[in-house]
């Protein structure tokens, strides 16, 4: 029989997002799912989830749970088909945003949104009628990291996998509040007197509860499964990351192959190939409109699109941008994303200050991602720490040739441009070390001596798109840890042999962007 997997998590596309984890639980799991494993999501019933969700069957009540009583629904994703399991709680999940308000605050009762998900797990994989019990519960970042704790506590048989996706967000809470959740007294005492407990400075924490309770903890890269046992990295979780180093395995993220592919690409401007690039000079022109910028066909253009935060190194990136377009008075910023309010003033301040060279526009959407992949020449992507990043991923696969910092998984993702791989033909990006000014400055003038050499340039950019991304090894590495919990065959991952997932991806994209893949929208520069 095949091997059944319940993945729990807090969101999942095109269901539910706020960032890389939606994106990675539902590749992960359709990439799972063709290669024969039973697979299906368990998530919050979000009122988006409800409304784009597919073949909606009510499957029964859950009494109890830390947040009340629930109701269970199965359905299907609507690009890929593949199950979910939405839990609506109305009175916790109906709201605006996934976390937060619209003021940016975190939602009081978190505790309880997230103990409700990860109860749900474990009496799902204790048994429930019309729901084939899992083999392996896995449990996605510190919302579900209650599902490990809940399912010893329940006695269930299931083995559990527990992934860090970002260990700066740990889902800390107050002690107190433990008892209300259903933690047992014991598992709440000083982690000092119970190895088992989920305290932590004082707080309970969801994290640690994930990590200390999980048959088996992951991480989103291999860098970064070394990196978060340091102080440096490890937010003050990494002595209790040592404490289990034996069970924590670094596997590094893949993407979509097909939907981020710039061949069949519906939302850009043009397609194109590593064999034939023409097609980016269109996609430029139509990203250089969109934001406002000049039409200079051969001045470099440096995406960026992330989050707008210090971890990211926004508020460096933000320093340097003006001495870089002193010393390149060709050069053009194209900024898609949205964070910290101060320093998204800034940015649309650089937008009034250079106009033409810089554009900014304050947000975040599917179809805007495409295009500015496909229309820059080089990405920008600097972070003080990254656990995986997709960005860089997307960004090589449209041959934006990425710039970035040396960490996490950037540093396992990107091969660094030097003399040494530009001679073997490996090379496909930049890498810098300093959280300075003057380290970026430093890194873009490489990028930049390289873009000047068109023979070069075209050989960084044909590394890139011919880089492998795909989830082919993360999930023959899932496989083999699952097999070893399970005493079973290690899943052998293989590519779709038709192309029915892919186009109902691309169809999902178009009925949610529109027929028009390329929007001109000259005030950009200065919207917000």
């Amino acid at each position: 029989m095949p091997l059944n997997v319940l993945m729990v998590a807090s969101e999942a596309v095109p269901l539910a997002k706020s960032g890389g984890l939606g994106d990675m639980v539902s590749a992960y799991g359709a990439a799972l799912r063709d290669a024969g494993v039973e697979v299906s999501i368990l998530m919050p019933a979000y009122p988006g989830a409800l409304r784009r969700a597919l073949g909606k069957t009510p499957v029964g009540r859950l009494a109890g749970l830390p947040g009340g009583d629930a109701t269970l629904i199965r359905a299907q994703m609507p690009d890929s088909g593949l199950p979910v399991l939405l839990l609506q709680m109305d009175h916790l999940y109906e709201r605006e945003g996934l976390y937060r308000d619209p003021g940016g605050r975190d939602y009081l009762d978190n505790l309880v949104r997230f103990a409700s998900l990860a109860a749900a797990a474990a009496r799902i994989a204790r048994g429930i009628r019309g729901i084939k019990r899992p083999d392996v519960v896995h449990a996605h970042d510190w919302h579900a990291g209650l599902t490990p704790l809940f399912l010893k506590l329940g006695g269930v048989r299931a083995r559990s996998v527990f992934t860090v996706h970002n260990l700066a967000f740990q889902g800390n809470f107050p002690l107190a509040m433990g008892s209300w959740i259903g933690v047992p007294p014991e598992l709440l005492a000083p982690a000092l007197t119970d190895e088992r407990s989920i305290e932590f400075y004082g707080e309970l924490s969801l994290m640690k509860a994930g990590i200390v309770h999980a048959d088996r903890v992951t991480t989103v890269s291999e860098r970064y499964a070394n990196e978060i046992m340091t102080p440096r990295f490890g937010h003050r979780m990494e002595g209790v990351l040592q404490s289990v180093a034996r069970k924590v395995t670094g596997i590094t993220n893949g993407i979509d192959m097909e939907v981020w592919n710039p061949e069949i690409d519906p939302l850009i401007a043009r397609s194109y190939s590593a064999v034939d690039v023409s097609g980016k000079h269109a996609c430029k022109r139509a990203l250089q409109q969109m934001f406002g910028l000049e039409r200079e066909p051969f001045a470099p253009l440096v995406a960026i699109g992330s989050r707008l935060t210090e971890q990211k190194l926004a508020d460096v990136v933000v320093d340097a941008i003006p001495a870089m377009l002193v010393q390149h008075p060709r050069l053009q910023f194209a900024v898609l994303g949205e964070g910290e309010t101060r320093l998204e003033q800034r940015l649309i301040a650089l937008a009034a200050q250079w106009r033409g060279r810089v554009g900014v526009h304050i947000g975040y959407d599917e179809a805007r991602a495409h295009q500015l992949h496909a229309g820059a020449d080089m990405l920008l992507h600097g972070s003080r720490f990254e656990p995986c990043g997709l960005t860089q991923l997307y960004a090589m696969r449209y041959g934006t040739v990425p710039i970035a910092s040396r960490v996490g998984g950037l540093a396992d993702t990107i091969r660094d441009y030097s003399l040494d791989y530009g001679r073997h033909g490996a090379a496909t990006g930049f890498l810098f070390e300093r959280e300075s000014v003057d380290g970026v400055v430093q890194a873009v003038d490489r990028a930049l001596d390289a873009f000047g050499n068109p023979s070069l340039w075209h050989a960084l950019q044909r590394n890139a798109m011919e880089r492998d991304s795909g989830w082919g090894r993360p999930v023959a590495r899932y496989g083999e840890l699952y097999a070893a919990l399970t005493e079973t065959r290690p899943v052998t991952a293989r590519r779709r042999k038709d192309a029915k997932g892919v186009e109902s991806a691309l169809r999902a994209q178009r009925e949610t962007v529109g027929a028009t893949a390329i929007v001109p929208d000259a005030g950009l520069a200065m919207s917000a």
